[in-house]
């Protein structure tokens, strides 16, 4: 039976992890596909994963009322998506839908969030890695505002 490992092991965003918490982190993780249009999850589920995009891309979007949906945000290959699993009360706060074809690692944040407090210090691993995707995440989000809404930025 083939393992995730060596996918997860390769990815930049778990390279050089310590084996054990390597290990720790394939036991929350599994194969997913989206098909085009699919969405991945919506706005206000409860929130229990996050993935690691193999092939394909997925947008986040944001519905205002009785407007069409606004694209936020695109993910590709190899981009982390998720991260509300992390942060109570554990909902989305968009929806994420599959562009095209979607391949991609899901991994089980109910799980990791057990295995963070039974280990403090594979938290705080899983921790510093997320921060750095989180500030991507929001920089990226304030950009696509900043374009939404046309505002120039004055230097």
């Amino acid at each position: 039976m083939d393992t995730l490992e060596p996918l997860i092991a390769e990815h930049p965003f778990f390279k050089g992890l310590e084996k054990s918490y390597l290990e720790l982190i394939v036991g929350c993780a599994s194969n997913v596909r989206f098909d085009a249009g699919q969405f991945v999850f919506r706005e206000g589920e409860e929130a229990n994963q996050f993935y690691i995009v193999r092939r394909g891309k997925v947008a986040i979007e944001s519905s205002p009322p009785g407007q069409k949906p606004i694209n936020l945000q695109t993910f590709s290959d190899g981009e982390i998506l998720g991260w509300s699993w992390l942060v109570p009360p554990y909902h989305w706060q968009f929806d994420a839908k599959a562009v095209e074809l979607t391949r991609a690692i899901t991994l089980d944040g109910k799980c990791l969030r057990n295995k963070c407090l039974e280990d403090h210090s594979f938290g705080y691993e899983l921790l510093s890695r997320l921060v750095p995707v989180l500030g991507k995440a929001l920089e990226a989000a304030r950009m696509q505002l900043l374009d939404v809404y046309g505002v120039q930025q004055q230097r």
